[in-house]
């Protein structure tokens, strides 16, 4: 009898122990199946260099991070007619959230964007807008203040030049911070800008470098590009230049720094508010120095203390709320556009930012 209540005894435990193994089966099943999926595409390749390696590092360490998969899709050439089939197929594998890591992107597949009003799309092109749409970025801008503040004490004959993708509110951003940090040490500088018409195009980009450097005479340099053409360029002819998204480790002491962004941290915020469910309600997520996101890259042997000591100073009145567009600006034409104890809003920034500052020469 004693034996037969054992045997019950231990069947019971038994059928219990199954009963919570197949619990956290499911549960675990369960789990699994709700993971999160964030679709990702971008113009170039995740093991290169540049822009595109940045972004991607950043929103690959965010999604480890945060517990949900990434799903990318490479090589998307912006109005190639590949970024709508992409973005359709990221749709077909269950991804909610969809990152569009170029600029022309939201303008090339604003048809799909609309189709799928349920999917939550992010992008860095804030020409477009819709429901779905998030528009974010880092102030980068704030670091290239800083970068032309260690161009212009640098330049020994006050020729500062600048490789430019294309004539966008997002560059002339860059263009115009950078500027007016050259002129804010060194007031008769100049800096020329010259156009490749393309994020990427090392051919075009190691030409207008070239005449820059040769024609224009230049003798610190920088760029607004995806990868580090122009720096390599400059490096050969023995010109000073400063970097873009990344510090050319291995470049030489004329590599004087770069302008860097924190991906990670700009992708993590914005895949939280995502997996919050209030992604409709902020339609424009545009981090700086403040929140980590911006800064220059270390310094080579190159740069001084005064210029290190210069640059310290603009952090500090950075963070403390002074704005890089704000006092008295003109234009390159002469015209007043922000005065005395005011600010250039962010809205301007974004949406028309279509003319420079004083200090700036467009090479014909």
């Amino acid at each position: 009898m004693k034996l037969n209540k054992k045997r019950t005894a231990l069947l019971g435990i038994f059928v219990l122990l199954v009963a919570i193994l197949v619990a956290v089966l499911l549960f675990m099943g369960r789990s699994s199946s709700k993971k999160e999926k964030i679709g990702f595409v971008m113009t170039g390749s995740i093991g290169e260099e540049g822009w595109n390696g940045m972004h991607y590092e950043g929103v690959s360490a965010a999604c480890r991070n945060l517990g949900v998969e990434l799903y990318v899709k490479e090589n998307i050439i912006e109005f190639t007619g590949e970024c709508g089939p992409a973005v359709e197929d990221l749709v077909k594998q269950g991804c909610k959230m969809i990152i569009l890591s170029s600029y022309g992107y939201a303008e090339e597949v604003k048809d799909v964007i609309e189709k799928y009003p349920q999917i939550s799309f992010y992008t860095n092109s804030f020409e477009y807008h819709a429901d779905n749409v998030t528009w974010y970025f880092s102030r980068m801008y704030q670091a290239r203040y800083l970068a032309g503040i260690v161009a212009g004490m640098k330049t020994e004959n006050n020729k500062v030049g600048y490789v430019a993708a294309m004539p966008v509110s997002e560059v002339n951003r860059g263009i115009n911070a950078f500027t007016l940090g050259v002129r804010r040490v060194n007031p008769n500088a100049v800096v020329t800008v010259a156009w490749s018409n393309s994020w990427d195009n090392e051919e075009e980009e190691r030409k207008q470098a070239d005449k820059l450097i040769k024609d224009v005479g230049v003798d610190v340099i920088t760029y607004h590009q995806n990868q580090t053409y122009v720096a390599d360029e400059a490096d050969k002819s023995g010109v000073y230049s400063i970097g873009y998204h990344q510090s050319l480790i291995n470049g030489s002491d004329k590599h004087l720094t770069a302008v860097v962004g924190n991906w990670q941290s700009t992708y993590e915020a914005i895949i939280k508010q995502y997996l919050r469910g209030n992604s409709a309600d902020y339609k424009m997520y545009w981090v700086g120095m403040d929140e980590n996101a911006v800064k220059l890259a270390d310094f080579s042997d190159a740069v001084s203390d005064d210029i290190k000591s210069e640059v310290s100073k603009a952090i500090h009145e950075i963070l403390s709320g002074k704005d890089v567009f704000s006092g008295v600006i003109y234009d390159n034409e002469g015209k007043l556009r922000c005065k005395e104890n005011q600010a250039i809003r962010d809205e301007d920034l974004l949406k028309q930012f279509d003319w420079y500052v004083e200090g700036v020469e467009i090479y014909e």
